[in-house]
């Protein structure tokens, strides 16, 4: 029997782990290595093996998915995990799917280049259960000549992709859907909260609301978290924070004022400071409240 391909994937927080069951039920082997012991125990769980460490992913596999938290932490990745492990001109692709600063990973995708890394950019659009479900939507920047070899794993992480452009265009695509999205979620929320403040009992209203031209799809996923006060993540509101505080800091490059974006901001740092962090960030209708 041929063996299975194996697929390195940095980063076994919410979205990795579906990373990892999307790809083992598309029959790749997958390698996995996450700084929290618990994380690496629970990919074990699923039929997954764990690594030792995140230079161990990038020696033993030919392709590695990087999903870890934050630009600082995708840098460190590539620069002391990948490439002091595999050396230069080792010709492994590397897929980051983490949602990070434009501006940088188009340089760190230069450098990786430079450096002999096949990169492409891979982030996602749509929440971890979304994603498990097939619904999540891949937005690609990089080498559409890349795109299209790699596109057997591409294909068991996102049923739709889409080649955005290059290294930085995928991120940018991803913050300008997440402004859109996280407003329309806090819309939800404030609109619910109206609702039930003139009297009308929410879970009938939010059917009547998806039944209108206000209907959204946040309403189907969302929608029901805030009404029942099911806050179990899907979507951490931590996360939430750091892609609007992303958005943000790129419509001050551009000079450009982004006036809902920038309460939208302010009612996540709200929720955070009152402990909301970890939870679903549906949760925002507390705030709201």
């Amino acid at each position: 029997m041929s063996e299975k391909p194996l697929i390195g994937l940095i980063g076994v927080g919410m979205m990795g782990t579906m990373f990892a069951e999307r790809l083992l039920a598309a029959g790749f082997d997958v390698l996995g290595y996450d700084i929290v012991p618990e994380k690496n125990e629970r990919l074990r769980a699923l039929g997954g093996r764990a690594a030792a460490s995140g230079a161990e992913v990038a020696r033993r596999c030919e392709t590695i998915i990087v999903m870890v938290f934050s630009t600082e932490q995708v840098e460190d990745v590539v620069a002391n995990d990948i490439l002091q492990a595999v050396g230069p001109g080792s010709n492994k692709i590397v897929l980051c799917a983490s949602t990070v600063d434009p501006d940088r990973i188009a340089a760190l995708g230069a450098r990786a280049t430079e450096h002999g890394l096949r990169f492409l950019e891979t982030p996602v659009s749509g929440t971890s259960q979304q994603c498990r479900e097939g619904l999540g939507v891949g937005l690609i920047g990089g080498d559409p000549a890349l795109m299209n070899e790699v596109r057997p794993v591409l294909a068991a992480l996102y049923p739709r992709m889409y080649h955005i452009g290059g290294y930085g265009d995928g991120s940018r695509a991803k913050l300008a859907i997440n402004l859109i999205l996280g407003i329309n979620r806090t819309a939800l929320a404030e609109g619910l909260v109206f609702a039930e403040r003139v009297g009308l009992d929410p879970a009938t209203f939010l059917e009547v609301a998806k039944a209108s031209a206000a209907y959204s799809r946040v309403m189907d996923g969302k929608g029901p978290k805030m009404v029942r006060g099911d806050f179990s993540p899907e979507g951490h509101m931590l996360i939430s924070l750091k892609d609007a505080t992303l958005m943000c800091e790129q419509s001050r490059k551009r000079g450009q004022a982004l006036p809902l974006l920038e309460t939208y901001r302010d009612v996540l740092k709200a929720c955070i400071d009152n402990g909301q962090g970890q939870l679903d960030n549906s949760s925002v209708i507390l705030e709201i409240r």
